[in-house]
C-alpha cells in the first residue's frame, strides 16, 4: 500500500473515531490529529502546480506540478502547443544522488520552481541547482552531475568612496563633509571642492551624489541628521556563555549602508533627517541651493533622478505626516524646482501602496498611481507642463500592479481587482489598456484569484487561477486572442474529498454602514458535525497596508491545524484594509485601534444566524505583530464580544514602533489618538483571558511595547499569562508557541485541561519524537514586519 493510500486509510480512521455526539474537543487525540493534518492531507493532492518559468528568451517553459509521493517536472513548448518531462526523472534522480551522496527518488528531486538556484539552460542540454551551498550541473543527454561555478553575487551598488562621471574622466567623492570632484583614478590627484559649508551636523552624503548624463553637472544632498534611536536588548541565553550579553539594533542587524533601516530605530514623532537638494555645476563651480518652497517638511526625499537630456533632474517628496506627496523636477539650468505631480489628499498618501510611476520617453509624459478619485487608478501626465492629460483606467475597482508598459504601442499590461460585480471582489483578473484609456482587454475571466505569466515574445501567457473552495487550474494560452491553446494541469482534490476534508467557506456579510460587503473564510475541522457547537478563534491581522483572506486554494494548514481541535477558525478583512476604495481604507486613519472590530463582529453575527452550530458566545482571536496589537484590542474595546485571545509581539503602543509603518496610517504630528488607539493605555479594561507572547530580541517591533503591556497590567492587578521567548525575535515561538497558543483557547474556551505535556514527554518511546504542530503564528507575507525595501517605492532610503 503506497503513502497516499496509507495517509487516506489513516485519515478516514481518524475521522470516523472523531465523529458523532459523544466526541470529545482539546483531547491528546485531537492533538495528535492536529499536528499531523497537513501532511496527512496534502498526501493527498494531485496535480498542484507552482509557479511557471519561461526559459531564457524562448517560448517554453517549465512548471512542477504535485504527483504521488511528490512531484514532477515539465516541459511545455508553446508554439506547437504540447508538453511532456522536463527530463528523465528516474535518471536524473540517480545522476544526483550518485552525484551528491544522498538518496532521492524520481518524485523527490531536492529543487523546486520560483527558486533562482534552480535554471534550466536555455538550449534545454541541462539544469543546474545548489544543494548545500555546492553548485551542480546535470546534463539531460548523458545525465551526468559536475560541480558547476557559483553563481555570481550582484555586486553593491552604493559607492565605496567616490561615484565616477558617466565618461569616466571624473570622479566624485565626500571630503571633509563637502562635495568634491577630482581625476578619475587618481585618490591623490588634484581635487576641487565644489561646497564648503558641509560640517558634522550637516553633511553631504555619497549615496545622494548623481552625475548629470553629461558630466556637467551634479545633484546632491545636504543632510542634517534626525535622532539615531538605539534600542536595548538583554540576551539571557547566549550560546556560547554563560552570562547575558547587552545587544542593540546596531550588534543584532548589519546595516547595508548609511541609510539602511535596522542601523537605527526611529520611532513616530522622532526627529528625521532634513536633506536639502544641491545643484553643483562641474564646469563653472556653481553652487545651486533649490529652494524648499515646494517640501518643506520631508519625511523622505527620495534620492535624485536626472532626465536622459540632462535638462533636470526629479526626485519625490513625501511629506511629515504623508498627506503630500509631489514628484518635483529641478532644472539643471536654473536650479528651479516644480511640482509635476501634487498628491494632496484628505488623509493619507499610501506611498508603500498606492505610489506606482513610470516616465515615458525620458518624461515627456509621466503614468501614476492615484486614488484621487476615490480608487486607485492610473493616470497619465504631460511631463513637460505637469498637468493631467487623461485618467487611464477608472471605475470602482482596483489597479492592483502594472505588469508592463509598451511605450510603442502606448498599451500597459495591468492586474485588478474589483471589475466583475459578481465576483470576489478582491479576485485579482490581468488587462490592457491604451494611454488614452481605451481598448480595454482582458486575459482573465474565470471566477477565481488569477495569476498571469508571460512568454518573453508576449505572444503567449500561462494563467493560473483557484479560490479557497475550488482548486488550481493552469492553462497555456496565445495573447492575440486570448484563446486557451493547452491545459497544463488541473488540480484533482477527490481523494481529500473523499477523506472527509471541508474546503474553507467565503462569507459575505454587510459593513457598518449596512452597504459595504465584508469578505471572510470559514474553516471546518475535518470532523466537522454541524449538530455540535463550536467555539469560534479569529486569525487576525488587520494592518492598512494589505488585505489577508486567504483566496487561493490551499488546505490554509495554520486555520485548519487549529480547528482540529474543536473549533471553527476564520479570517476577516474589515474596513480600514487596503485593495477596495479609498473610503473603505481611510478607515484606520489615526484608529489603528478601530481594526474594522464593528464590521467584523457584524460579520460574525450574520455567520451565527446562518449557522446554528457557529458558538458566538465563546470567541477567541489571535495574531502576531500588527495582529498582535490587534488581538489584545479585541480583549480591550470589544470585551462583549471576544473572550481569549493569543497576542504575540504586538505592536501594542503605535508611538513605541517603528516610525515609516506607524507614521503613514496614525498620522504626524503625535496627538491623543495615539493614545486612545493604545494597549497601554487601555490595559486597565482587560476583561477576557490573555496570553501574551514575546521574543526578547526582537527587532522589528520593540519588545518593550509587550513588557509594558505587561506592566500596566500588573498594576490594574489584571491576570494574565507571558511567554517570554528567551533568543526569539519577531516570532510566536515556533512549534512551542502554537502549542501553548492552542493550549491556551482549549482550556479557556472549550474549558479542557490540555495535555500534561511534560508528562507525555516523558513517556515517549525511546526515539520517538513529539510531532511538531503546524500553524505557526506569523504575520502574513506583505506584513508591517517586512524589511522597508520589500515595502517602500524604490530607491528610498528611511
Amino acid at each position: 500500500m503506497n503513502l497516499r493510500a496509507l495517509a487516506t486509510l489513516a485519515l478516514a480512521l481518524v475521522t470516523a473515531l472523531g465523529s458523532g455526539p459523544l466526541a470529545a474537543q482539546g483531547t491528546a487525540e485531537d492533538y495528535e490529529r492536529a499536528a499531523n493534518i497537513n501532511q496527512t492531507l496534502g498526501a493527498l493532492i494531485q496535480g498542484q502546480p507552482a509557479s511557471p518559468t519561461w526559459i531564457g528568451e524562448t517560448d517554453r517553459l517549465w512548471y512542477r506540478v504535485s504527483v504521488t509521493n511528490g512531484n514532477e517536472w515539465r516541459l511545455v513548448d508553446a508554439e506547437v502547443p504540447e508538453q511532456g518531462p522536463l527530463f528523465d526523472h528516474a535518471r536524473l534522480a540517480d545522476a544526483v544522488s550518485s552525484a551528491t551522496g544522498e538518496s532521492f527518488g524520481p518524485t523527490e528531486l531536492p529543487f523546486a520552481p520560483g527558486n533562482a538556484q534552480f535554471e534550466v539552460e536555455e538550449d534545454l542540454a541541462a539544469i543546474l541547482f545548489t544543494r548545500d551551498g555546492q553548485r551542480w550541473r546535470c546534463t539531460l543527454s548523458t545525465y551526468q552531475c559536475a560541480h558547476a561555478e557559483p553563481q555570481e553575487e550582484e555586486e553593491d551598488a552604493d559607492p565605496e568612496d567616490a561615484v565616477v562621471s558617466p565618461d569616466g574622466e571624473w570622479e566624485a567623492f565626500i571630503h571633509n563633509y563637502n562635495v568634491a570632484v577630482r581625476p578619475a583614478g587618481e585618490s591623490d590627484g588634484d581635487m576641487t571642492l565644489l561646497s564648503r559649508e558641509g560640517s558634522e551636523g550637516n553633511y553631504y552624503t555619497l549615496r545622494s551624489i548623481r552625475w548629470s548624463p553629461d558630466s556637467r553637472r551634479i545633484a546632491a544632498y545636504r543632510r542634517v541628521p534626525g535622532y539615531e534611536r538605539v534600542v536595548h536588548y538583554v540576551r539571557s541565553s547566549p550560546e556560547d556563555q554563560l552570562q547575558p550579553i547587552l545587544e542593540t539594533t546596531q550588534t543584532l542587524n548589519e546595516p547595508a549602508n548609511e541609510d539602511a533601516w535596522g542601523a537605527h530605530y526611529r520611532k513616530a514623532g522622532d526627529l528625521m533627517d532634513d536633506d536639502q537638494p544641491v545643484l553643483f555645476d562641474v564646469q563653472t563651480g556653481q553652487q545651486v541651493i533649490v529652494d524648499r518652497s515646494l517640501f518643506p517638511n520631508p519625511f523622505n526625499l527620495q534620492f535624485p533622478s536626472w532626465w536622459e537630456d540632462g535638462r533636470a533632474f526629479t526626485f519625490e517628496y513625501n511629506e511629515r505626516g504623508h498627506e503630500n506627496y509631489r514628484v518635483i523636477e529641478v532644472d539643471a539650468e536654473t536650479g528651479q524646482a516644480r511640482a509635476l505631480v501634487d498628491e494632496q489628499p484628505e488623509t493619507f498618501f499610501n506611498y508603500s501602496g498606492t505610489r506606482w510611476r513610470h516616465d515615458v520617453n525620458d518624461g515627456e509624459e509621466i503614468i501614476w498611481r492615484s486614488e484621487r478619485d476615490g480608487w486607485k487608478h492610473l493616470w497619465l501626465y504631460d511631463g513637460r507642463t505637469g498637468q493631467v492629460k487623461n485618467q487611464i483606467t477608472s471605475g470602482e475597482f482596483v489597479v492592483r500592479g502594472v505588469d508592463h508598459v509598451d511605450e510603442e504601442n502606448r498599451q500597459i499590461y495591468f492586474s485588478a481587482s474589483g471589475m466583475d460585480a459578481d465576483q470576489d471582489p478582491y479576485f485579482v483578473h490581468h488587462y490592457r489598456i491604451n494611454f488614452d484609456g481605451t481598448g480595454l482587454v482582458r486575459y482573465t475571466e474565470a471566477d477565481g484569484n488569477h495569476s498571469v505569466e508571460w512568454s518573453p515574445s508576449r505572444d503567449y501567457y500561462v494563467v493560473t487561477w483557484s479560490r479557497v473552495d475550488e482548486p488550481h487550474v493552469m492553462e497555456l494560452r496565445g495573447a492575440s486572442d486570448q484563446r486557451p491553446l493547452l491545459e497544463l494541469t488541473r488540480t484533482d482534490i477527490s481523494e481529500l474529498e473523499a477523506a472527509g476534508w471541508h474546503a474553507p467557506e467565503p462569507f459575505v456579510a454587510k459593513a457598518r454602514d449596512g452597504v459595504t460587503d465584508i469578505w471572510g473564510v470559514i474553516i471546518r475541522p475535518t470532523n466537522f458535525d454541524p449538530d455540535r457547537n463550536y467555539p469560534v478563534i479569529e486569525s487576525i491581522y488587520a494592518g492598512p497596508q494589505g488585505s489577508f483572506v486567504p483566496k487561493n486554494f490551499g488546505l490554509q494548514g495554520g486555520m485548519l491545524a487549529l480547528a482540529e481541535l474543536g473549533f471553527v477558525v476564520v479570517q476577516i478583512d474589515g474596513m480600514g484594509t487596503n485593495n477596495r476604495s479609498k473610503a473603505f481604507h481611510d478607515v484606520a486613519w489615526k484608529d489603528l485601534g478601530d481594526a474594522g472590530f464593528p464590521d467584523r463582529i457584524l460579520w460574525h453575527e450574520a455567520v451565527a444566524d446562518q449557522y446554528d452550530w457557529y458558538d458566538i458566545s465563546r470567541v477567541g482571536i489571535y495574531g502576531g505583530s500588527a495582529g498582535g496589537q490587534n488581538a489584545l484590542g479585541a480583549l480591550l474595546f470589544h470585551p462583549d464580544f471576544y473572550h481569549v485571545a493569543v497576542a504575540a509581539n504586538g505592536c501594542h503602543d503605535n508611538r513605541m514602533d517603528k516610525i515609516w509603518w506607524n507614521e503613514l496610517w496614525m498620522g504626524w504630528p503625535l496627538g491623543p489618538h495615539y493614545e486612545a488607539s493604545s494597549n497601554m493605555e487601555q490595559a486597565h479594561r482587560l476583561e477576557g483571558d490573555l496570553l501574551l507572547i514575546v521574543g526578547e530580541l526582537d527587532t522589528n517591533v520593540d519588545p518593550s511595547s509587550t513588557y509594558q503591556v505587561a506592566d500596566a497590567l500588573v498594576r490594574a492587578e489584571k491576570d494574565f499569562d507571558l511567554l517570554l521567548l528567551p533568543n526569539g525575535g519577531h516570532s510566536s515561538g515556533g512549534a512551542y508557541g502554537t502549542r501553548r497558543r492552542n493550549d491556551h483557547f482549549v482550556q479557556h474556551l472549550l474549558g479542557v485541561e490540555p495535555p500534561h505535556w511534560n508528562t507525555r514527554l516523558a513517556e515517549r518511546a525511546d526515539g520517538e519524537e513529539e510531532p511538531e504542530l503546524d500553524g505557526e503564528m506569523e504575520a502574513p507575507a506583505s506584513w508591517m514586519g517586512a524589511p522597508a525595501s520589500e515595502l517602500l517605492p524604490e530607491g528610498n532610503a528611511w
